[in-house]
């Protein structure tokens, strides 16, 4: 019965689609794992708060909240869209294609430079849209939201293929020791090499994905008649 150890990402999956409290579903994931693994509860959770007490270190960005709230609040987000409509030849597409590979490269040097909370909500999105105004005049709520859309997606993009390039980075050196722990040692070297591959293809993917959609508003709105 083996495969009862995956039930936790049974629940996860069941959770998210109804959308119950992240948090709440997770732990009871963690916990249900826990125990048809044979663990008892005060083990799980020695397990849960030994996990919070090592990565403790990841909350220190809520306290970026209150100063990008304060930026925001003096005009952060009016001025960035004011800067990029001087411009001539900005598009949504081509600001994320640029903020993707600026991602990439950070986080592949170890560096966190953005996020979706300290540098696109604030900053990408809004010279986003600054953008395809400019070019379009009042766009659709639609297209309000598919800019949203890629703008969150550059963010991922970068991210997500571009943390693992780095040979110390906690992803890396997670699943190097997971591997390692069930008797498949690996370099962590070699694991960074073929995650260069994947952070390559991803910025061709997303060039594209972006490309796509400046030629899909461009067309929309060319059909209205506008400039």
């Amino acid at each position: 019965m083996e495969w009862l150890k995956l039930i936790g990402i049974l629940i996860i999956v069941i959770g998210f689609t109804l959308r119950l409290n992240t948090i709440a579903v997770v732990l009871v994931s963690g916990i249900v794992t826990g125990l048809v693994s044979g663990l008892g509860l005060n083990q799980i959770m020695d397990v849960l708060g030994e996990a919070f007490v090592r990565n403790r270190y990841m909350t220190v960005f809520v306290l970026t909240l209150p100063a990008i709230g304060i930026m925001e609040r003096y005009g952060l987000k009016e001025r960035a869209s004011a800067l990029i409509k001087r411009i001539k030849a900005a598009t949504s597409g081509r600001i994320n294609d640029l903020y993707l590979v600026i991602r990439t490269v950070s986080s592949a040097f170890g560096m966190r430079l953005g996020g979706h909370v300290q540098f696109t909500r604030p900053l990408v999105l809004p010279m986003s849209e600054g953008a395809d105004e400019k070019n379009y005049g009042e766009l659709e709520e639609e297209d309000q939201e598919a800019i949203k859309g890629i703008s969150a997606a550059s963010e991922n993009f970068g991210n997500f293929f571009g943390q693992n390039v780095f040979p110390a980075s906690a992803g890396v050196l997670l699943v190097a020791g997971v591997l390692d722990s069930n008797g498949y040692p690996v370099d962590v070297l070699n694991l960074a090499k073929y995650a260069l591959v994947m952070a390559i293809a991803i910025f061709f993917v997303g060039t594209a994905y972006f490309a796509l959609h400046d030629r899909k508003l461009r067309m929309k709105y060319k059909k209205k008649g506008s400039k």
